[in-house]
């Protein structure tokens, strides 16, 4: 078990430094054109991969670091640059936390690279979970796999969902039903290789937020997959589904949940990127803008509003920074990760709401940053669990009962 403790080491301290620098050069000033354009910034990605910010050694030695906290540390710069380039660079690793958490070591080595290609050919990778009819309920998940025993394939129809990525992706992570009468239980993952027959992109969604990163339906119409494509294999999957249709329990957890899971600080960090990025605007602002005769930050009704921004992105950053520590150091008692994403993503929307507020008529235009980072910061309270499923959980893991 590693220590917690609230010193980064100098390894963390200089990527801190690096992606800063990165966010400071590359990503702010190219944050309100592809905003504008809603597309994928390709060419920002492509700079963040030969700095080797963007691919596969990046995020296996950040998921690595004991402590826990390379991560979300990384996060907190990149989004604190913009979150729609910052969502369009760490999309594909929910991708790679789906093959991590659920697929064996070769499994990993096999596709965790692909959703990340090489520099000088960049790929993407999609976790595909959301459906247009299931989407805090993964439980119930049309999508279906069926498996054709006399050729070794597993067939997968359905359409997924508000899917980050999804359809310019490489590599497709799908997670379907292979027994729905056990709803969340006979759920499993599958990786969908690069040109597979069947799969295509439906409607692209135009966001509030966010709008630089890819959100699509996928539509998966008769997809064929090598059983090898099943992710732990079929051996796994065949008894864990013989013990839940016998009614015993097991330590095995839904392929969604288990990812969700262990990403959430992760999703907590980009909303207090957001945050921070919002306040230290705000407060510059206060410093220079004056009103009756000095600058605003001098009346009590701006300075108090900057000083609560302050205690709440701080307060989110610990708890975030607990969660990251706990993930991989004894695991979680009380959802501490829902605890995390939770708060930061609420204070990340009232904080950048606070800002746009200090700066008055100026902050509700596009000419100043603040009013995107508005429209960012919301997501936070939507994706990968609405603030109301965080509260479920929380209310659960404390009360050890199934509150509905």
């Amino acid at each position: 078990m590693t220590d917690f403790s609230l010193a980064l080491n100098d390894d963390q301290l200089q990527i801190k430094d690096w992606i800063h620098q990165f966010a400071v050069d590359t990503i702010r000033p190219a944050a309100h054109e592809w905003d504008e354009k809603e597309e994928f910034p390709w060419p920002i990605v492509q700079e963040a991969a030969k700095i080797g910010l963007y691919g596969v050694d990046f995020i296996m030695n950040a998921m690595a670091d004991p402590s826990g906290l390379t991560m979300v540390v990384a996060i907190e710069e990149m989004f604190w640059g913009d979150a729609g380039i910052g969502m369009a660079i760490m999309g594909s690793g929910l991708a790679a936390a789906g093959i991590a958490g659920n697929g064996t070591p070769e499994q990993m080595m096999e596709w965790v690279p692909q959703c990340y290609g090489t520099a000088d050919d960049v790929k993407v990778g999609a976790f595909c979970v959301s459906e247009p009819d299931a989407g805090s309920d993964v439980s119930n998940l049309r999508t279906r796999a069926v498996y054709d025993e006399a050729n070794d394939e597993w067939v997968l129809n359905g359409t997924k969902a508000w899917i980050t990525n999804g359809g310019i992706a490489n590599v497709h992570v799908v997670v379907a039903a292979v027994d729905p009468e056990l709803k969340g239980r006979g759920q499993a993952s599958f990786v969908v290789p690069p040109n597979t027959k069947g799969l295509s992109q439906g409607q692209k969604y135009l966001k509030h937020g966010i709008r630089a990163s890819h959100t699509a339906e996928v539509v998966l119409e008769d997809v064929r997959i090598p059983g090898r494509c099943l992710l732990g294999g079929k051996e796994k999957l065949d008894a864990k589904l013989a013990r839940y249709r016998e009614g015993g329990l097991s330590s095995g957890k839904q392929p969604a949940m288990a990812t969700f899971e262990a990403t959430r600080p992760a999703v907590g960090a980009q909303a207090l990127g957001v945050a921070r990025a919002a306040y230290e605007y705000a407060l510059d602002y206060a410093k220079e803008r004056k009103a009756f005769g000095k600058p605003i930050i001098m009346h009590q009704a701006i300075a108090f509003k900057l000083a609560n921004m302050i205690t709440q992105i701080d307060a989110a950053r610990l708890l975030i920074w607990r969660a990251s520590w706990l993930a991989k150091n004894g695991g979680y008692k009380n959802a501490e990760g829902s605890q995390s994403k939770y708060f930061a993503s609420e204070m990340s929307v009232k904080v950048t709401e606070d800002a746009i507020q200090i700066l008055g008529g100026y902050g509700y235009t596009r000419e100043y940053p603040v009013e995107r980072w508005h429209r960012d910061a919301k997501i936070h309270t939507i994706f990968e669990g609405t603030s109301e499923i965080q509260q479920l959980v929380i209310a659960r893991a404390i009360s050890g009962l199934r509150v509905e």
